[in-house]
């Protein structure tokens, strides 16, 4: 028999309200009309949740039990971008992203360009040996 102040009732309560707060309303924003553009926040949100609770045994030989416990929700909304809707219908994401904090936050934003640029270093590396190569074969 399930308890009215169990764990689960606390979790499933803690979870409707995460549910009214993360709406399609919340990650895309109301439209803003101005002078021939409509901007449409976009945003991200991200949320955690946890809870814990024992029974306990109020005296010897009762049959009464007790319930301590509780739950704890969290949310963070951060703007990602606008959507930019102009009048002769063309459309333009404009994002809006914060500057790097730290150098190791630099660092990986630099990552995948690094990585893109290596890569076409060796491709092209690659293929003036195999044109190379094939100069050789055909000089034969």
């Amino acid at each position: 028999m399930e308890q009215k102040n169990s764990l689960g009732e606390l979790m499933k309560i803690t979870m409707e309200h995460i549910k009214t707060m993360a709406d399609a309303n919340t990650i895309i924003g109301t439209p803003i009309h101005a002078e021939g553009v409509t901007l449409i926040p976009v945003s991200r949100m991200s949320f955690g949740m946890g809870g814990g609770g024992t029974e306990l045994s109020t005296k010897a030989g009762s049959s009464k039990e007790g319930f301590g416990g509780g739950s704890v929700a969290s949310a963070k909304l951060e703007p990602v971008a606008f959507l930019v809707v102009r009048e002769d219908g063309s459309v333009k994401l404009l994002p809006v992203a914060p500057p790097p904090a730290t150098t190791v936050d630099r660092v990986i934003e630099t990552v995948p360009e690094v990585v893109d640029k290596v890569t076409g270093f060796i491709e092209k590396q690659q293929e003036k040996k195999a044109q190379k190569a094939a100069e050789a074969d055909f000089a034969e």
